[in-house]
């Protein structure tokens, strides 16, 4: 494929996507497959690296996604650029050109992959989703009777069970709510932390037609960002504000005690 042809792909996937410039290296590298640079929306495939279109495809998605990501951003994109927000536009345009015809998904068409998935998502997933939620029954027999005795919970997990607290209570909420074990415990705990019940329901659902846990964080467990970029701008600055001034107290407790060092040392050698 060449660079027009790859650009008209990615068009067919995302149609509204601001412009942008696909150029093919003509190298290999060891390092990278592609790379995005925001400030020129350039599109660089190292083509060498592959041996055929399809893992071409792939990549030229991936930096697809880096692209669609800064441009509809309200915020600057940070420079950790892999955020759960990318991971969700990247895995979307997947679906989508597995949908249209443009990537060939071989996960779904290699008999060999389709065997291991089998065995993987039944034999383990699935399986330790079960034995999590029945260690949750197990767990809340536990608080109750540790509440009938007037003796700590925490304490029990903690010390007799060497299971850390905050996963036990995971554990006994995951059970309360009778979350489905097909989507695996991974994905049991991200619905359970869900508050509101109808996008809990919806969030299970989401897992259980396939989206990724990446696409379902990003839409069901993502902290709502106030409307309007003027209001977005306005919170991301107050954030950095914050940010520099819890560090530069830390800055300033450090260099005091640098200070104090200082004079302690002297005083210490003269004994």
């Amino acid at each position: 494929m060449n660079q027009d042809q790859i650009k008209d792909l990615l068009l067919k996937i995302e149609p509204e996507a601001e412009d942008f410039t696909v150029i093919l290296s003509g190298k290999t590298s060891k390092k990278v497959d592609g790379l995005y640079y925001p400030d020129r929306r350039e599109i660089i495939i190292h083509n060498k690296n592959f041996n055929d279109d399809n893992q071409l495809i792939y990549t030229a998605i991936h930096e697809f996604a880096h692209h669609i990501h800064h441009t509809r951003s309200s915020i600057p994109v940070s420079s950790r650029a892999h955020t759960i927000a990318f991971w969700d536009i990247f895995h979307k345009l997947l679906f989508q050109a597995e949908k249209k015809g443009l990537y060939a998904n071989i996960f779904k068409t290699d008999r060999r992959f389709i065997d291991l998935t089998a065995k993987i998502r039944n034999n383990y997933l699935t399986a330790n989703g079960q034995l999590m939620k029945e260690l949750g029954t197990l767990l809340g027999e536990a608080a109750s009777l540790c509440n009938e005795l007037n003796v700590s919970f925490d304490d029990y997990v903690d010390r007799e069970l060497l299971l850390h607290r905050g996963a036990a209570k995971m554990l006994v909420k995951i059970r309360s709510m009778d979350i489905d074990p097909r989507i695996g415990y991974e994905n049991m705990k991200t619905v359970a932390g869900i508050r509101d019940e109808a996008a809990r329901a919806l969030a299970a659902d989401a897992f259980a037609e396939g989206k990724s846990p990446d696409m379902v964080r990003a839409e069901f467990t993502a902290r709502k960002k106030p409307g309007g970029t003027l209001a977005i701008l306005m919170e991301e600055r107050d954030k950095i504000e914050r940010s520099i001034d819890t560090l530069t107290r830390k800055l300033a407790k450090i260099e005091r005690r640098i200070n104090d060092l200082k004079y302690e040392e002297p005083s210490r050698a003269g004994k």
